[in-house]
């Protein structure tokens, strides 16, 4: 049974996650039928971060799970055996 603070935090991850997929959303599929002088673009970054910004954090994400795989593989290696 989870306790009350990981029930918190998980409760954080998902709203952090859901205004995230709203903001996203909004962004990409709202905000092109929207007049450009309208004051709501005052609030999003320029649409070419739209494919920077996913691209980028994918990168990352690739990059971490990589080195985490040879930390992990590297700690587990045993020794080789000398032969006389």
């Amino acid at each position: 049974m989870a306790t009350a603070t990981d029930q918190v935090v998980g409760f954080g991850l998902v709203a952090f996650s859901l205004a995230l997929f709203v903001y996203y959303t909004l962004w990409i599929i709202v905000l092109p039928f929207i007049d450009s002088d309208h004051g709501i673009h005052r609030y999003f970054l320029p649409r070419e971060y739209a494919v920077i910004i996913p691209v980028v954090a994918g990168l990352l994400l690739l990059l971490f799970i990589g080195i985490f795989v040879m930390v992990v593989m590297w700690k587990s290696r045993k020794p080789a055996k000398k032969s006389d």
